[in-house]
Order: C-alpha cells, then sequence, then structure tokens
C-alpha cells in the first residue's frame, strides 16, 4: 500500500506527539476524529506504526556517558554471530545494535553510569566472548541532534 499525503501528515504529527487523540489528530489534518482513528489503526495493522513508546531523559536516570563501541569479530559464522546477538540482547547498557559494512563488524549504541562502567561493558563482557578480536570505543562529547523522527 501507498501512503498519500494524509497519511504522511498524521505519521510526522504521531512521531511529534503520539499521545494525540482522535479529535486532535483529525483537527490536524482536517478530518473527523472517526476518520483519524481508522486512519492511525489502518496505519498501526500494516506495521508502518509499531508501537509507542516514551523517551526518557538519560541523565535523570543516572547515564551520563553515551558511547559508540565498534566490534571487530575475529571469526564468522553463523554460530558466533547468534551468540554475539544473545550477548547483546542480555546487557540493557546496549541500546542499539547494528551490523556494518566495512571495517567493524558491529556498532554498538551505549548508555552507562560512568567510565568504569563503560570500561566493565568493554573488558568484562564484549572482549571474552569468543568471537571478539577487538573493540573501537568512542565516547559522546555532545549530542548536537536528537534522535529525530523519520521522514514521511
Amino acid at each position: 500500500m501507498t501512503l498519500d499525503d494524509i497519511d504522511k501528515r498524521l505519521l510526522a504529527a504521531l512521531q511529534k506527539n503520539a499521545h494525540l487523540t482522535a479529535q486532535e489528530l483529525g483537527e490536524k489534518l482536517h478530518l473527523s476524529p472517526s476518520q483519524a482513528g481508522r486512519r492511525r489503526q489502518r496505519l498501526e495493522t500494516e506495521g508502518y506504526i509499531q508501537g509507542y513508546t516514551a523517551r526518557l531523559n538519560p541523565e535523570r536516570l543516572g547515564l551520563t556517558v553515551q558511547g559508540f563501541v565498534q566490534v571487530h569479530l575475529g571469526t564468522h559464522g553463523p554460530e558466533h554471530s547468534a551468540s554475539f546477538a544473545r550477548l547483546l540482547a542480555t546487557r540493557p547498557e546496549i541500546v542499539s545494535a547494528w551490523t556494518m559494512t566495512g571495517d567493524a563488524d558491529y556498532l554498538l549504541r551505549v548508555y552507562c553510569a560512568d567510565l568504569p562502567s563503560l570500561n566493565r561493558l568493554i573488558h568484562d563482557v564484549l572482549l571474552p566472548h569468543g568471537a571478539v578480536a577487538k573493540v573501537h570505543s568512542q565516547i559522546v562529547m555532545d549530542q548536537l541532534k536528537r534522535d529525530g523522527p523519520l521522514p514521511t
């Protein structure tokens, strides 16, 4: 299914404020509340909207260090990748992970309470994994642009 202009505006509005009611969406889109609600429900059912979450302030939660960790595997294969993926799933400080082209095999985004916590994650968790050859970490000094909405 292709998205029309109203669908795109609805998605953009929900990315800014997922709490919008059908009434408020209808007003923004010049639709009745029931039409806006049906469109939202259809976009949810068809998988355009995957869910709704709250954006938390990491510093208020005591997570003062944000970093990116590149992981280079020494051995490749399905069993090593699956084992590493299982390890990532167990670590709450790893908030996102990507497989990459280029030099590194994985890029991890992490939030830690402090530098010793980041050090423990790297030296006590990641490096001991049998497939990991090396890691390269970068600490975020400042985030100039927050994670934004997807272009619609």
